[in-house]
């Protein structure tokens, strides 16, 4: 991964950024004909983006299968749109296979699939994978191996228990190779989190958890950097960034909107959308949205 930002003749943060508006596009792409999640997945665009392509990252598309690579599960598995557009652009996955999206001929669709290369685990139902991860970081601890495994979840689906259950037992084990990355959009499906079941204070609750926490800005590349860089934050703990970003990010169409959580546009509300995305004015929605309770 680090020779792909060498080659580069422009600094890594722009080089990053740069990607993350192609994954952007990529989102808004797949927001049709059936539709995806694209309000959370344009939320962690960023944090893929900086995960697979900074050279953060252990990880070789030609030796996928190497035992001591780094691990990335993606537990909120419904926004796999901005995983999918990541692994695109780093060329685990031919670009022109997003075109598949939702169609009966690929493994490209509304959650995260094994056979798709690049993907680690299936993921869908909410609050599982982070036990999934644990089970792999033990794995690995036995073994003597040093391998980081990291796994990104929702705010929402931090009201699932498991998630707090596999932090208990990662605490008392001492599992400083397992990192807990919050997507923290401050929504829930079609409400905002606080209104529903309040989170805060999140960084004092994972640290009654037996974490160490730290909380960025998600869609700031140096902030990410800084973030990921200092792993692990403890030598006897879990460590947990919280990483707060905005629903719909790129687009003030649907940016903060509950009812805009899973969107399937029209393909002239696509093309516009390509067009806010690059500074051009908001888009005029038509299509449908979900209802919000």
């Amino acid at each position: 991964m680090r020779q792909f930002l060498d080659n580069m003749e422009i600094n890594k943060k722009t080089a990053l950024e740069a990607m993350a508006l192609k994954v952007r596009e990529h989102i808004i792409r797949m927001s049709t004909d059936g539709g995806c999640f694209t309000g959370a997945s344009l939320s962690c665009a960023d944090i893929f983006v900086y995960l697979y392509a900074s050279g953060f990252l252990n990880l070789d598309k030609n030796d996928l299968n190497n035992p001591f690579r780094d691990y990335v599960f993606l537990s909120k598995g419904h926004d796999v749109p901005a995983l999918y557009g990541t692994l695109a652009e780093i060329g685990f996955i031919e670009r022109d296979r997003l075109k598949n999206h939702l169609k009966a001929n690929d493994h490209i669709y509304w959650h995260p699939n094994r056979n798709i290369p690049g993907i680690e685990f299936y993921s869908g139902s909410l609050g599982h994978v982070p036990a999934v991860a644990l089970g792999v970081a033990t794995d690995c601890r036995m073994k003597g191996q040093n391998n980081r495994i990291i796994v990104v979840t929702g705010d929402g689906e931090l009201n699932e228990g498991s998630v707090w259950e596999t932090l208990l037992v990662a605490s008392a084990k001492k599992m400083n190779n397992l990192t807990l990355v919050v997507d923290r959009n401050w929504f829930q499906a079609n409400i905002r989190t606080e209104e529903l079941i309040p989170l805060e204070p999140l960084m004092q609750k994972f640290e009654a958890f037996g974490c160490e926490v730290r909380r960025i800005n998600g869609h700031d590349f140096n902030a990410l950097e800084a973030a990921f860089q200092a792993l692990p934050y403890s030598t006897d703990k879990p460590s947990v960034i919280i990483c707060d970003t905005q629903r719909g990010r790129g687009l003030p169409s649907i940016s903060e909107r509950a009812d805009r959580w899973f969107c399937n546009f029209t393909h002239d509300e696509v093309s516009q959308l390509l067009q806010e995305l690059h500074g051009q004015a908001p888009t005029e929605l038509v299509s449908e949205t979900l209802v919000v309770r």
